[in-house]
């Protein structure tokens, strides 16, 4: 109890969403490796919008708790529902740019708020 009293909320949220991420059996985004098919659970922390003079492209920053992920859709400049905040389920193909971890056109679900 005194952990949860002297911990941030940031620390708290990490924690409740790695848990989550574990009862559902999703792949913690932490364990996941270039090339692997993957189904991970975790919340949107931000989006980024193209500008109409670019090419159409929406990114997302996934965090499950133990680690983010770049979710990109080519071809789209937003979809309805995703925004900063949100739980959703993506399973796609991870890739690595940059030293980041991407998911390239996921299939996506969003999931209810609890």
């Amino acid at each position: 109890m005194l952990r949860k009293l002297t911990s941030d909320v940031d620390e708290l949220d990490a924690r409740d969403l790695a848990e989550d991420v574990e009862e559902t059996g999703a792949r913690p985004a932490r364990d996941c490796a270039c090339g692997e098919e993957v189904t991970m659970l975790g919340r949107i922390r931000s989006v980024d919008l193209c500008p109409q003079s670019a090419d159409a492209t929406l990114k997302a920053e996934l965090f499950d708790g133990t680690d983010g992920v770049t979710l990109v859709w080519m071809g789209r400049r937003s979809i309805p529902g995703i925004e900063a905040g949100r739980t959703m389920r993506v399973r796609g193909r991870i890739s690595v740019r940059d030293g980041r971890k991407v998911l390239y056109n996921p299939y996506y679900e969003i999931c209810q708020a609890q």
